[in-house]
């Protein structure tokens, strides 16, 4: 759906409402009497032939009949009918009918606390139809149907507009602080989004930062949220003058959100899967040609993607380590050291092991 395009036509049968229309063109034809009245007694006033009596009555009905027409109008532009169909009722031509549009779109600079990027600003789609306005809502819900009587506040539709989401993340009440400094100084975070063909979509030229935090704590899982702005990407497709959208991010989708918290310095960052540990111990595998050598190293810290080792002369930089697969390499070489072959040895990539040299 578009900004102005028409969703329901309501055919009114409220008795209320109809009387409320008559109401107000009846006090307005009752203003339009009274006042040619008021000018064709005016001038009889100043002779004597017509009482200040007679003219303080007519202005009086004046004021009711505004009165009457100032409620009237009122109640008709809180029952939903536009200014224009008010003026139409007092001219005598009655709504008998209301259509319900499309909103226009909310203004999206509020939500990402910066001035949007032009495509975001024009709401563009991508919509390569012959359109001139984008597509701008989806009816996610339809809670009516075809001849259905409905009543004043009730649900028709919802629509929906997934151009501007949140990425909700939960945290413990011990992690405020390290989030809060992170929304103060503006850190840039990184999301992994599940499911998401990255490969199928263009890249996300946004930096994601932390926009608020919640003040509660949810009373089940004993976490509050944090919340990080999303600008979301779509792609049109359609026929036969229908046109469908696909979004690339969607309400429910599920992400992994990585904050920053800590910054440490003269250290060496490696893949998770660099490094092997045997109890409190830790290693890298140290690339020679095609040999590898164990190498102990010191871990200041680590989580599921990377690990950080700390620079005290263990490895060097420039220094050739092997990237992944550090758990099999060791393997290997535990095996090799247990049929009777001396420490320290060598270990190809193909799972060869010799003597150090």
């Amino acid at each position: 759906m578009r900004p102005g395009e028409p969703l329901f036509s309501l055919r009114l049968f409220s008795e209320y409402l109809q009387a409320t229309q008559t109401q107000l063109f009846k006090a307005r034809q009752e203003t339009a009497i009274v006042q040619a009245e008021i000018d064709r007694l005016s001038g009889a006033v100043n002779t004597g032939a017509v009482s200040r009596s007679k003219m303080i009555e007519l202005r009086s009905e004046i004021s009711r009949q505004s009165t009457l027409i100032q409620a009237a109008r009122q109640e008709l532009l809180t029952r939903g009918l536009t200014p224009e169909q008010v003026q139409q009722i007092e001219s005598g031509t009655f709504v008998s009918t209301v259509d319900v549009v499309a909103p226009p779109v909310r203004d999206l600079d509020a939500f990402t606390n910066r001035k949007a990027p032009q495509e975001t600003q024009q709401v563009s789609f991508e919509n390569e139809l012959a359109q001139d306005e984008p597509i701008a809502y989806e009816v996610q819900e339809l809670a009516v149907e075809l001849g259905q009587q409905v009543q004043a506040g009730q649900l028709l539709a919802n629509l929906s507009n997934h151009q501007m989401l949140y990425v909700v993340g939960h945290a413990f009440k011990r992690e405020a602080t390290f989030l809060e400094h992170a929304a103060q100084e503006k850190r840039p975070i990184e999301i992994e989004f599940a499911e998401d063909a990255t490969g199928n979509w263009p890249n996300l030229q946004q930096t994601f930062n932390i926009r608020h935090l919640s003040n509660s704590i949810d009373a089940n899982s004993r976490t509050f949220d944090f919340f990080v702005p999303l600008t979301n990407q779509s792609r049109s497709y359609g026929d036969n003058g229908k046109v469908f959208l696909v979004w690339r991010f969607r309400p429910g989708q599920r992400a992994r959100i990585h904050v920053p918290v800590e910054e440490f310095a003269d250290v060496f960052v490696l893949p998770a899967d660099a490094v092997v540990r045997e109890g409190p111990e830790a290693y890298v595998f140290r690339q020679n040609g095609d040999l590898f050598k164990q190498i102990p190293v010191h871990v200041l810290h680590e989580d599921r993607r990377s690990v950080v080792i700390a620079n005290d002369g263990s490895i060097t930089s420039g220094t050739y380590l092997a990237q992944n697969a550090a758990a099999s390499l060791n393997r290997v070489l535990k095996s090799q050291s247990a049929s009777g072959r001396q420490p320290g040895v060598h270990v190809h990539a193909d799972g060869t092991v010799h003597a150090a040299h």
